[in-house]
């Protein structure tokens, strides 16, 4: 039985995450498959996945397995998807299955996120960095937890 609100949150954190790693496997990269889902008030407003964008072919990697340069990370398809439409992403949480580039730092940072839940960490860190530094709220959650 749940007693606290933090142990209430991190069973939803982690039944969010579990899903973002279904997301992921939408994603028709090889190398990494990534998700994200965009929570407000306990409600799913946005998702994505790696990829390429809309009308390109669905090939993320050259022929060196190098990720092109055209692929759209999943937490900027995720905020790109909720930009044309009428929720805002002020004040939500991102969960991630991947901690975010720091392109994709200031996205998140910009568009007024302030909680980023994800499970593993991406090589450069200077992305994590930036975000705890603007003041949104991480939480890194071991992928066994995540995925059971």
């Amino acid at each position: 039985m749940i007693t606290t609100l933090d142990e209430k949150q991190l069973k939803y954190d982690t039944a969010y995450l579990r899903m973002a790693f279904e997301w992921a496997k939408l994603s028709h990269c090889k190398r990494k498959q990534v998700g994200a889902l965009i929570v407000k008030d306990r409600m799913i407003i946005s998702d994505g996945y790696n990829g390429t964008p809309t009308g390109f072919e669905n090939c993320c990697e050259d022929d060196n397995y190098d990720t092109k340069w055209t692929v759209l990370h999943a937490e900027a398809n995720a905020i790109l998807k909720v930009a044309s439409s009428t929720q805002s992403t002020k004040d939500a949480t991102l969960y991630i299955t991947l901690s975010p580039c720091k392109d994709c730092s200031k996205l998140i940072h910009q568009s007024g996120i302030n909680r980023v839940v994800y499970a593993n960490e991406y090589k450069d860190t200077t992305g994590i960095d930036f975000l705890r530094k603007a003041g949104v709220e991480l939480l890194k959650l071991d992928i066994d937890e995540a995925k059971q």
